[in-house]
């Protein structure tokens, strides 16, 4: 392109773990063009977390696939309208492709994969089902291929965390929570969210209890147990075995969106999950992450690595001797020691 762009819109409006993973790439494109108006094209259920993330000037929802014909117009005539320059597809479908081929967008990038490669005039070849690393680096090799064609020399990322909310706010917050709850606000928060968003094979509640009731044997903590959308069931049952008894718990039900939810999160200790959008979440703010991962491919810690700092992350998958689906296999206890030595010193 012979002019510096004006008008980048940057596509990921799959999941909300995958979303989260995208915030580098917004990050590294609005250090090196500071001038540019990021747009990103997401789902309404991920906009919340789009605008939290400081690097996003503009908003694009996506109607998605089932809006049919009337919504393919729509969302074609919303990126005429915007008079885009750019347009980055981190996660490209057909759908999507056609919309901005249709909108006359000029440069058009995405992975070279599938039939959804001939609506983009710039394709990068990735390999992503290969998962030889994180997946927010597979997002910001697309961003550098897009940045060495404008001849940008920054290539650097900021360091964690990519999400913070005010300090001051979130504090309050937890002490609200923690009166509410009646937990010691002096005792670390260990949030376990033992839902998923089906992506990945998870811990059984069985598990996740027994890492409750360990953790708390053995370490003056407070545990809550968290919900999102659809998941309360997981959370009481868990909250049910826990009992009144001696462990300091608490449920939190997500129900107030996403912001809120990740408020929460920024005033925990540890959060500890399978590899699901609050996980990310997490990663994101720099809280430190204790996650649990099948060993198939497509689903490694590697490919699915939080974006926190390496000493504030663990992760643990089915032994090599197991079923790589077997996350009964996973040894609790010494789950349970890691997280506790690493985040948890008294």
């Amino acid at each position: 392109m012979k002019n510096k762009p004006q008008k980048i819109l940057v596509v990921r409006n799959d999941k909300l773990g995958d979303f989260m993973l995208s915030y580098p790439s917004f990050a590294l494109l609005k250090k090196a063009l500071p001038d540019c108006e990021t747009f990103a094209l997401v789902p309404q259920y991920t906009r919340e977390m789009a605008e939290a993330c400081q690097w996003i000037d503009h908003i694009i929802i996506d109607p998605g696939k089932d809006s049919g014909l009337q919504g393919f117009r729509s969302l074609v005539k919303t990126f005429r309208d915007q008079n885009l320059d750019v347009a980055i597809t981190l996660f490209s479908t057909t759908r999507i492709g056609f919309a901005l081929a249709a909108a006359g967008i000029r440069y058009r990038l995405a992975p070279a994969t599938k039939a959804a490669q001939f609506f983009y005039n710039h394709k990068l070849t990735q390999r992503r089902s290969r998962s030889e690393k994180p997946e927010y680096e597979y997002n910001l090799d697309l961003i550098h291929y897009f940045l060495d064609s404008q001849q940008s020399g920054i290539n650097t990322l900021p360091k964690p965390p990519f999400l913070h909310f005010d300090e001051k706010e979130v504090q309050q917050l937890k002490a609200e929570f923690c009166n509410t709850h009646n937990l010691k606000i002096n005792h670390p928060i260990v949030f376990i969210h033992p839902g998923s968003g089906g992506s990945a094979n998870n811990l059984s509640l069985k598990q996740y209890l027994q890492l409750a009731i360990e953790l708390a044997g053995k370490h003056s903590v407070n545990i809550v147990i968290s919900a999102g959308p659809g998941e309360f069931q997981y959370a009481e049952k868990m909250e049910n075995q826990l009992g009144n008894g001696e462990i300091a718990h608490a449920v939190y039900q997500s129900t107030e969106g996403l912001k809120r939810f990740a408020q929460h999160i920024q005033f925990a200790d540890v959060f500890i999950s399978g590899s699901t959008g609050p996980l990310h979440i997490a990663g994101a703010l720099n809280t430190a992450t204790a996650a649990f991962y099948p060993r198939r491919r497509s689903a490694t810690s590697l490919r699915w690595q939080t974006l926190n700092s390496e000493d504030k992350r663990l992760a643990f998958s089915p032994p090599e001797t197991a079923d790589e689906h077997d996350m009964g296999a996973i040894d609790i206890e010494h789950a349970t020691g890691e997280i506790g030595s690493k985040f948890l010193r008294d």
